[in-house]
């Protein structure tokens, strides 16, 4: 029993000196753990902070390097992509430094506002013509500063090169567009305000000198056409069949050079004054027989006849007759000076829902659909690339007559086939 009692004592006291051992030895690998803890800790806190130098010194154990290294190569990569970063920002920045010198430097005016018209930013240009320094635009109703010059409902989202008055710059003539930027959450305008003072001033001398030059031709013109006249009335003595043909000649070149001067004339009396119609009751089918009958010998020149069918019911048009003649004059020369073919021009009276309208055919080279928008503008001009003479004024002063009257001008062609021009008078 003793011995029994004795061998127990001793395993347990082998027990204990086994568990002293085995503690001692976790006790300090747990030591390792936490010393290798605090330097994963401090290091995560370094790139934390942003110090991205800091790395796990090496380990010499197999589980412990291998997140050593994890952690060392992530710590290089965020250093890597941190460079790249900041080569990136110094690049934007660069870039934003460059897009500012070149907006500063534009003859334009730009400036960014909000829906309340609040000014959020500005450039030079603004800040001078407003008369204002520095950031202290910053925040200002754009409306202390400019004012519509003609239009009382003024848009800002809708302005498209509008006059303005800029109070600052009382001298000068200023136009302004904006444009929305639709990609922000709030609303936000960029106004573009050029300042067009030059040109004004240019455009007015060119008009002045034109409108003053075709008022000064007009004189002579109008005398030789007289003296003309008289030579064929034989107030000078009896003149051959030789002398007449040419004289004939003269006094239709002498027309059609009056008739040019004079569209110079309206068309300039046009911006100042408008359009003054002097209506009356028109009989169109003797109205329009009249001014075929007068064209007929320009289109005989080059063997094209002209048909003009007469409406069955011969509509009446209230309209200023001069005007009207004026308008389907320059029509039917245009369509003789544009018919490279000997089929005939159509002259025809017809009737649309509220409007009637009289119709221009001719059957020659057509116009090209990206020129056909821009026939009505002033100086435009298809003559040019025919080498013809031509002011590109007819046309517009044509369509400026139709719409005087409530009316239009509506072109369609098709190359090589046929060009219509059809006259639209309410009825």
């Amino acid at each position: 029993m003793f011995s029994y009692f004795y061998i127990i004592n001793i395993c347990v006291i082998i027990v204990f000196i086994c568990l002293f051992f085995i503690t001692r030895k976790t006790n300090k690998r747990w030591s390792k753990i936490n010393d290798y803890l605090g330097k994963v800790t401090t290091t995560v806190d370094s790139i934390r902070y942003g110090n991205l130098s800091t790395k796990i010194e090496k380990i010499e154990h197999p589980t412990y390097q291998n997140v050593t290294d994890s952690i060392n190569r992530m710590v290089e990569t965020l250093n890597d992509r941190e460079k790249m970063i900041i080569e990136y920002q110094a690049e934007l920045m660069r870039q934003n430094k460059l897009l500012e010198s070149v907006i500063n430097s534009l003859s334009d005016g730009i400036l960014i506002i909000n829906e309340k018209f609040d000014i959020l930013r500005a450039t030079p240009k603004i800040l001078k013509w407003f008369g204002v320094k520095g950031k202290d635009i910053i925040g200002k109703n754009v409306f202390e500063f400019i004012q519509p010059v003609n239009d009382e409902n003024f848009q800002i989202s809708e302005l498209n090169n509008v006059e303005v008055f800029i109070k600052h710059t009382p001298t000068n003539n200023f136009i302004v567009s904006s444009q929305p930027l639709s990609s922000l959450e709030k609303k936000r305008f960029v106004l573009i305000i050029k300042d067009i003072t030059t040109e004004k001033e240019i455009e007015t001398l060119k008009e002045d000198f034109v409108a003053t030059l075709t008022h000064d031709l007009k004189v002579p013109i109008v005398a030789a056409s007289n003296m003309i006249d008289l030579f064929l009335a034989n107030k000078f003595g009896e003149i051959s069949e030789k002398q007449k043909f040419a004289l004939d000649s003269m006094k239709t070149s002498n027309k059609s050079l009056l008739e040019l001067v004079q569209i110079l004339l309206e068309t300039y009396k046009l911006k100042d004054q408008g359009i003054k119609l002097v209506k009356e009751t028109i009989s169109l089918n003797p109205f329009i027989q009249e001014i075929v009958k007068e064209m007929e010998p320009l289109a005989n020149e080059i063997k094209i006849d002209i048909n003009f069918t007469q409406a069955k019911d011969n509509p009446v048009l209230y309209a200023d007759p001069m005007q009207i003649q004026r308008v389907v004059k320059n029509l039917i020369s245009n369509a003789i000076d544009h018919s490279n073919t000997q089929k005939p021009i159509d002259v025809k009276i017809g009737k649309i829902p509220g409007f009637t309208t009289i119709s221009v055919i001719d059957y020659g080279q057509g116009i090209p659909k990206e020129e056909l928008k821009m026939i009505f503008n002033k100086y435009y001009s298809a003559a040019k690339k025919l080498r013809k003479v031509g002011t590109g004024l007819g046309l517009y002063l044509s369509q400026q007559i139709a719409l005087a009257h409530g009316g239009e001008i509506i072109a369609t062609s098709e190359e090589n086939v046929q060009t219509e021009f059809c006259i639209k008078i309410p009825s």
